[in-house]
C-alpha cells in the first residue's frame, strides 16, 4: 500500500494485518516543487491584483492597477517541510526575507549522512532568515508581509489559522494556503477580509471541495482561488507514478525501502 500515510493510514492496523505501508516523499517525486510554484503564482497574482488587471482589460483602462513587488517583503513559511524548502529556494531571487517555523530545527533520520553515519543539518535550513517553533507563528505572523501554509493538517493543526493568528498579522498582509482547507478557520478569514485587516487571500486548496463558486468569500477582489491544482503538473505526474511503481515492486520483491519511503 503506498499512500499519504500520515493521513489515509492507520500504520499498526495495517501492521498487524501484514500490510506494508510506504509514502511518497514530495521532494523526490516534482511534488512539492510544483506546490512551491503555485504559492509564488498567487503571492504575484495578489500582489499585482490579478482580479483588478482583468476587469481593467475588460474596461480597455491601461496602466492601471498599481501593484506591488516581492522585493523586500517578509515572507512567512508557516510548516517548513519539503513544499517549504522548496519554496525557500525559489523565494530567495525575488530578494526577500524568509521566516519559517516548523516542529523542530534538529537533524533528522532523513538527512543522515550516507558515508559517515552522522546526522547533519538540513541545508534547506539555511535559507531562512529566522527560524522558529510552532510557538513562535505569532511573532512570525507580526512581522510578516505575506504568510504561506505549507503545514500538514492534523488533529493539532485544524484551524490554526484562526481569528487570533489573523489578528497577529500585520494590517494589508496577504495569505496563501497551498496545503489543506482545513487550515484556516472560514470565518475568521472572511471577518478579516470583511474588515480590510488581511489584504487578500490566495488559496490552493478550499474548506469544502469542490468549493461552491457561489461563496461569498469569492465578492472581495483581493481573493483569488485555483482548483486543487497545486502539484497536478506533467513533472509531478509522471515522477509519483515512477516512484509508487518502483516502491510497489520493492514491496512485491522484498526488497528494503530507503528511510524516504519506509514506513513499517
Amino acid at each position: 500500500m503506498v499512500l499519504d500515510w500520515k493521513v489515509s493510514v492507520d500504520v499498526n492496523a495495517a501492521t498487524s494485518h501484514g500490510i506494508k505501508v510506504a509514502r511518497i516523499p514530495s521532494d523526490i517525486t516534482g511534488n512539492a516543487a510544483s506546490c512551491a510554484e503555485m504559492a509564488i503564482y498567487l503571492m504575484l497574482g495578489l500582489l499585482r491584483k490579478q482580479n483588478e488587471m482583468k476587469i481593467a482589460v475588460e474596461q480597455k483602462r491601461l496602466g492601471e492597477p498599481i501593484g506591488d513587488t516581492l522585493l523586500e517583503k517578509t515572507v512567512f513559511i508557516l510548516g517548513y517541510g519539503n513544499i517549504g524548502i522548496e519554496l525557500a529556494k525559489r523565494l530567495r531571487p525575488f530578494g526577500v526575507k524568509i521566516v519559517a517555523t516548523k516542529r523542530s530545527w534538529a537533524p533528522n533520520i532523513d538527512s543522515r549522512d550516507k558515508f559517515n553515519g552522522f546526522l547533519k543539518e538540513n541545508p534547506g535550513d539555511a535559507l531562512v532568515d529566522k527560524k522558529g517553533i510552532h510557538q513562535d507563528m505569532y511573532e512570525m505572523a507580526r512581522i510578516a508581509d505575506i504568510v504561506v501554509c505549507c503545514l500538514r493538517q492534523d488533529n493539532e493543526t485544524v484551524g490554526i489559522v484562526d481569528q487570533k493568528f489573523l489578528s497577529s498579522m500585520k494590517k494589508g498582509a496577504l495569505l496563501v494556503n497551498i496545503a489543506r482547507g482545513g487550515l484556516l478557520n472560514y470565518e475568521a478569514v472572511f471577518h478579516h477580509l470583511e474588515s480590510g485587516h488581511l489584504g487578500g487571500l490566495g488559496i490552493d486548496v478550499a474548506w469544502t471541495e469542490p468549493f461552491n463558486p457561489a461563496d461569498p468569500i469569492l465578492k472581495f477582489p483581493n481573493v483569488l482561488i485555483t482548483p486543487h491544482v497545486a502539484g497536478v503538473t506533467e513533472p509531478s505526474y509522471r515522477s509519483m507514478a515512477k516512484v509508487v511503481g518502483d516502491v510497489a515492486l520493492k514491496l512485491h520483491t522484498g526488497s528494503t525501502l530507503t528511510g524516504l519511503e519506509f514506513v513499517n
